[in-house]
């Protein structure tokens, strides 16, 4: 998954209705206005502390960052930039939209010298998964094998991993697939600590699943359909669900504070995207229509909405952040 998908991010652009997939700031400035919005609030009631940097964890094009440093200008909010991105060629693209972004390869190479306040949308889905599979034999990890040309398959590997899974998951019946991402884990936990010594938060948008849970969630996507996640590696985006429950619980073992996890319709509505539409809609009234069919798409039901999670950690002494009331699960 990890090779597949550093081959795929580093082809060329994925993004929008020429690409494979559209993701929330594609849809609307609205997403990354509230986004810039929200972190203003906490910079401002924690009395505009110095030397704060934004940073992006996979920022796309750019166009999140782009609308959320414009959105945090009004206040005079005017934060360092770092991109955590190995893709040269989407490097490239958010230059074109933040030219003052720093790169960076890996979170440990953030800077420590003030509070980070971290945005990670639609990141912890990409990264690799490990899956484990109960046979008559034992808990075993999947493995990927050749099938025939550039297709692959799945199957048991040979080593018993009975000690990796839960205990509530061990008498589960033969077939049944536990998943974990040990990437995100530890960039969740590096994170974490940062924030704890640092001071800041983490937001994370994604779509997952707040409470334990059996299940392949792995998926490939392309030309906006699915597809086959063992065929032709490398030409389609490859995903899996987020845990939220993990990255909260890794959260609170470096005593950050969590906020939700609640569903992106909620949290974008409290921080008043009704609001923010009318006004755009008042603004271009030629553009009326396609702003409230935008809004919609991230907020409703059945759509963006209840699909996507938000969750926030943040240092304990910072202030409680907005948009979250009583958390899912």
């Amino acid at each position: 998954m990890r090779a597949s998908n550093n081959e795929y991010y580093g082809a060329g652009d994925p993004f929008g209705v020429e690409g494979d997939f559209i993701t929330a700031p594609e849809i609307s400035q609205m997403f990354g206005e509230l986004i810039g919005m929200w972190l203003t609030d906490l910079y401002l009631r924690q009395n505009s502390p110095a030397n704060c940097h934004y940073v992006e964890l996979g920022p796309g094009r750019g166009t999140l960052a782009a609308d959320a440093l414009r959105a945090m200008s009004k206040f005079e909010f005017a934060p360092a930039v770092h991109f955590v991105e190995t893709s040269e060629t989407l490097r490239a693209q958010q230059l074109q939209n933040v030219p003052l972004a720093t790169f960076h390869d890996r979170v440990e190479s953030l800077p420590t010298d003030g509070p980070l306040l971290v945005v990670a949308n639609e990141f912890f889905d990409a990264l690799p998964i490990r899956q484990l599979i109960l046979t008559h034999a034992g808990w075993r990890e999947r493995v990927v094998v050749r099938d025939r040309g550039t297709k692959f398959a799945a199957m048991p590997g040979s080593y018993p991993m009975d000690g990796s899974v839960p205990a509530a998951f061990q008498n589960s019946p033969v077939g049944s697939i536990f998943e974990s991402s040990p990437d995100a884990a530890t960039i969740m936990y590096e994170l974490a600590n940062r924030i704890a010594t640092q001071g800041g938060a983490i937001l994370v948008i994604d779509y997952g699943y707040t409470q334990p849970a059996l299940g392949s969630t792995l998926q490939a996507v392309k030309a906006h359909d699915y597809a086959d996640p063992f065929l032709d590696p490398g030409t389609c985006d490859l995903t899996a669900h987020v845990n939220f429950l993990e990255l909260a619980n890794l959260a609170r073992m470096r005593n950050l504070q969590v906020a939700g996890p609640t569903t992106q319709g909620v949290w974008l509505s409290a921080l008043g995207i009704g609001q923010r539409s009318l006004a755009l809609a008042e603004a271009s009234p030629d553009k009326r229509e396609d702003i409230f069919i935008a809004r919609d798409r991230l907020v409703k039901n059945g759509e963006m909405g209840t699909l996507f999670k938000v969750l926030a950690a943040h240092s304990p002494d910072w202030p409680v952040p907005e948009g979250f009331g009583a958390p899912l699960g």
